[in-house]
């Protein structure tokens, strides 16, 4: 790999992961990863743009704002690019009526979006809400459809909390693909139009901007494929397997995000 001062140079923007960089959930809103809450402030009051890119769905950004918050965490709802915020504009922009397949966390988010008679199916994280009656509903929903249309809030296989490994909205999504026959509409890591809607946010360019994530596909493939650089770290779902993964390399792989900072304020926007 090419130097540190070769990879971050130009670097104005730092996009992060928040479950697996921030924190890792669990019982009692989970445990900061330690070093992150430092970090994070060190990160904030430098030079460098930084938004929080998520694929949280079972919360609202509210909540998971104020957890954040309680966990010592400098971040506001605002700086937040979150799934199911873009997924009610594109069913509103659309005249899109959803059956909604979610956690009951984030339901509050879809409070002002008509779901009667629904015309396509969202499917997020649901958690418990997972039972076979509740996919099947999805199911019957979708193939009654002409042209059916499921939206799936990210696509990830897994995630990390202080118990260990959990199932992600990923595997969920691709029954109903096979079942149906049909491709789901990502709204979130690693969909470029979620990557590209945060850069505007922050105001820099992909080439200007660098992603902190923990998951090898969706974030550091997702956004370097859309021009920008990653950074891997060795918490929240890593696996040593990442490092040596057949299609995806990172920029770079750090142990944790305190490392990465020290790595951005030494290099970057050089």
């Amino acid at each position: 790999m090419a130097a540190w001062g070769e990879r971050l140079a130009g670097v104005r923007g730092v996009l992060l992961d928040i479950s697996g960089v921030l924190y890792d959930g669990g019982e009692g809103g989970g445990a900061p990863i330690p070093g992150s809450v430092e970090a994070l402030a060190r990160l904030k009051r430098s030079q460098l743009k930084v938004r929080f890119c998520t694929n949280e769905s079972q919360k609202s950004r509210g909540d998971l704002v104020g957890m954040l918050r309680r966990l010592g965490f400098d971040i506001s709802e605002g700086e937040v690019t979150a799934p199911a915020p873009a997924t009610c504009l594109i069913l509103k922009e659309r005249g899109l009526r959803p059956h909604l397949l979610i956690h009951d966390g984030v339901r509050s988010e879809f409070d002002q979006i008509d779901t009667s008679n629904p015309n396509c199916v969202v499917i997020a994280d649901a958690g418990d809400g997972f039972s076979y009656q509740n996919m099947n509903k999805a199911f019957q929903v979708l193939m009654e459809l002409e042209n059916p249309v499921l939206f799936s809030l990210g696509k990830g296989r897994y995630y990390k909390e202080t118990s260990g490994l959990m199932l992600d909205v990923g595997p969920y999504t691709k029954a109903l693909e096979y079942a149906c026959g049909i491709e789901a509409e990502v709204v979130g890591k690693p969909s470029p139009e979620f990557f590209k809607s945060a850069l505007r946010e922050m105001r820099v360019e992909a080439h200007q901007a660098i992603m902190i994530g923990d998951d090898i596909v969706g974030d550091v493939s997702g956004a370097q494929r859309c021009g920008m650089r990653a950074l891997q770290v060795r918490t929240g779902k890593f696996r040593p397997s990442d490092e040596h993964h057949p299609e995806v390399k990172a920029d770079g792989y750090v142990d944790n995000l305190a490392e990465a900072v020290d790595l951005l304020l030494q290099h970057a926007d050089k």
